[in-house]
């Protein structure tokens, strides 16, 4: 097998399993450093191979995935499911998610204590 068919772009990867909506918010995830693959923040071209451990911050939540199969194009959620083993801690219950960030309208701008709180509600 040649080098090409044992690799494939991260920002692709990602995308291809459904991770992302589209292709172009994947390489804004890289770009912005809110994709790691083994614990290394990734850019969009960095080659992602089978066995490796990426993670995605995305829509306010952890993805943690081992790749299992790589593939280029975007295929169905079936069959973009078997691509990876999904590691990712359970995300939070809709009613405490939702409550963490509400603030009441017409309040103005959180100062500097209101933003250290919430975001030690986060857990950020």
């Amino acid at each position: 097998m040649a080098d090409e068919e044992l690799s494939v772009r991260v920002d692709s990867w990602i995308w291809s399993v459904r991770l992302t909506k589209t292709r172009s918010m994947a390489g804004a995830a890289c770009r912005a450093g809110h994709v790691k693959v083994n614990d290394e923040r990734a850019k969009p071209a960095q080659v992602v191979r089978e066995g490796d451990v990426v993670r995605v911050y995305h829509d306010g939540r952890e993805r943690v995935v081992t790749v299992r199969k790589l593939i280029r194009k975007r295929v169905g959620a079936e069959i973009a499911a078997e691509c990876y083993r999904d590691d990712s801690p359970p995300p939070p219950p809709r009613a405490e998610a939702a409550a963490l960030g509400i603030r009441d309208r017409g309040t103005g701008r959180p100062t500097k204590r209101d933003r250290r709180e919430m975001e030690r509600l986060r857990g950020v």
